[in-house]
């Protein structure tokens, strides 16, 4: 039987799926994890590019492992994932906050880049993982771009890696119809900030790029010309189309075998809420779905509780898999 989960109430003056995106931006909370011991961790990748991805390891106890996976010009470093983490080493889990390559510190080690279909990358970090930090299970969470990647994981089903269970929260499922919502004119701001992102993380630091590429990025003026000029061709996809098509992971779900959980807000501005009503749960039985009226983009901040509806959804769902505190 598949898990239920209380309904979600936005917290005032949090209303609207704008303001939910944006409390983190406009009123963002210093969470420090100094209570819990860290290492930096420093993992390999096996394409012979010399990349080196980075992750902070937080060993808590005999709880499983979290792996965190950030989103779109993330890392280690982002609200929601300091906040989850947090969260859960609060519970006893020990946890990996990962940045994608190219992302955060990974930039100076890194000479390439991530994208939404980078699960070689975590293929790869999984496998190197302590193995006194993972005997008692791994679970793999993401948030928005960082979700896409780990159900498009799951889908491959990789061997050699053992995941309990898995969640994505305001994942981009179908990356065109993201593409195209965030080129709508209500979005011209967000574009605007999140070009300008991914034009600083894709040049700056180590980042091996052409003279060809850093015009194609210098002259996007939509996120779908960004992809379609430098992150498709980049990863060997003929167009943004293409990279769309092979990347997203709505299209996948049927192929996954590990329980998975899919957080999603229907008044997300980023992501249309289309491909998560078109889920059939029915057909899926490893794929659970909370899905909210409200929320915003990995906001869902709510009148109970003091952490985000989303870690409270997470633990719920995780509970039974372990016996946590």
């Amino acid at each position: 039987m598949k898990p239920t989960f209380p309904q979600f109430r936005p917290k005032f003056p949090w209303i609207g799926g704008d303001l939910q995106t944006l409390k983190n931006y406009l009123c963002p909370r210093g969470w420090s994890l100094s209570a819990w011991p860290s290492e930096r961790l420093f993992f390999g990748t096996d394409d012979g590019s010399g990349d080196q991805l980075q992750g902070v390891l937080h060993r808590n106890g005999d709880g499983p492992c979290v792996v965190l996976l950030h989103g779109l010009t993330g890392c280690e470093e982002s609200f929601y994932l300091l906040e989850t983490a947090r969260f859960l080493l609060s519970k006893d889990f020990s946890l990996l906050r990962l940045n994608l390559r190219g992302a955060g510190p990974s930039r100076e080690t890194c000479r390439g880049q991530y994208c939404a279909g980078s699960s070689d990358d975590l293929y790869c970090v999984l496998r190197q993982l302590p193995a006194e930090s993972t005997r008692h299970g791994i679970v793999l969470v993401g948030y928005s771009l960082g979700g896409n990647i780990v159900l498009k994981f799951l889908a491959e089903k990789r061997r050699g890696v053992d995941i309990t269970c898995a969640i994505a929260v305001s994942a981009p499922i179908d990356l065109g119809a993201a593409a195209q919502r965030m080129m709508a004119p209500r979005n011209r701001l967000y574009q605007e900030w999140l070009l300008r992102r991914m034009a600083v993380e894709a040049t700056g630091g180590s980042a091996s790029v052409s003279d060809a590429e850093r015009q194609a990025i210098a002259a996007a003026r939509t996120v779908y010309d960004f992809d379609n000029r430098f992150v498709a061709p980049r990863h060997g996809y003929t167009d943004a189309g293409d990279y769309y098509q092979n990347c997203s992971a709505g299209g996948m779900l049927a192929d996954i075998e590990t329980p998975a959980l899919i957080i999603h807000a229907r008044n997300d501005p980023w992501i249309p809420q289309t491909a998560f009503e078109n889920i059939d749960k029915t057909e899926l039985p490893n794929i659970s779905l909370a899905l909210a009226d409200s929320g915003g983009h990995v906001g869902f901040h709510g009148r109970t509780g003091q952490t985000p509806w989303h870690n409270q959804c997470a633990y719920d769902y995780l509970s039974p898999f372990f016996s946590v505190s």
